[in-house]
């Protein structure tokens, strides 16, 4: 992925400081923060194959919850947090928690245990909230951080919000690398989302680019990597 590029130092899980925070950019997706012990993820999309099935009669593979949860539990494992915050759109629709198998739903209340979990509401969940265990919230401050679903129109320093699902595209030597990725300016960051089926919107549509003005570096989750990479070097789909 880093042949023919400049590329700014990559780590596997690099750090950055936001609003006076240290932020731990997880390979697996999520965001560590190693002084309030918090795993934050964000866009589960937990159901999103039996949403389809149940709307549109469209069969996708249903085992997007098992694979995120897994990927969930190894963060879990590997971090032991106090806390857990779900950062918005955790379940694909509102009726997604009905329709969870019991093992998937025991896997929740497995890494729940212990540990405050927060569910913050997003735009497809937001009318969830009960059922599955830990409290709810429309947004959390920690520390100099505000923890939302989607960002703010106008610039909030210390804002971490997910919503918009950022990929990064690389071409290079013919070919194209597109991989989900964190996007910071140093005062804001957007999360990518962590569910198997979520998809992702790339970094220079508007919707993304247009929250950095003065442009902005993505950390491309790579193969054993992440890959910081800024605006200019970055294709459009």
């Amino acid at each position: 992925m880093a042949a023919g590029l400049r590329l700014e130092k990559t780590h596997k899980h690099p750090t950055l400081m936001l609003a006076g925070e240290t932020l731990v950019l997880d390979l697996c997706g999520g965001l560590w923060l190693p002084e309030h012990r918090t795993l934050i993820v964000s866009d589960l999309h937990l159901e999103k194959g039996s949403s389809y099935a149940a709307r549109s009669g469209q069969f996708l593979p249903p085992y997007d919850t098992r694979e995120t949860l897994a990927c969930l539990h190894e963060a879990v494992v590997r971090h032991d947090p106090a806390r857990v915050v779900a950062l918005g759109d955790s379940f694909h629709d509102a009726r997604g928690p009905d329709r969870m198998e019991p093992g998937d739903r025991a896997m929740v209340a497995a890494l729940q245990e212990g540990r405050d979990w927060v569910w913050i509401a997003g735009n497809h969940d937001a009318a969830v909230n009960e059922g599955l265990g830990g409290r709810y919230a429309d947004a959390l401050t920690l520390g100099g951080l505000v923890l939302r679903h989607e960002p703010s129109p106008e610039p909030v320093p210390g804002e971490i919000a997910g919503h918009l699902h950022p990929c990064g595209k690389v071409a290079m030597r013919g070919r194209a690398v597109r991989r989900r990725c964190f996007v910071t300016d140093g005062s804001r960051l957007v999360m990518p989302a962590f569910g198997a089926y979520a998809g992702g919107l790339n970094v220079r549509d508007k919707a993304i680019d247009g929250l950095f003005p003065g442009g902005f570096t993505a950390h491309l989750l790579g193969d054993g990597r992440v890959f910081a990479i800024g605006r200019a070097q970055l294709a459009r789909d």
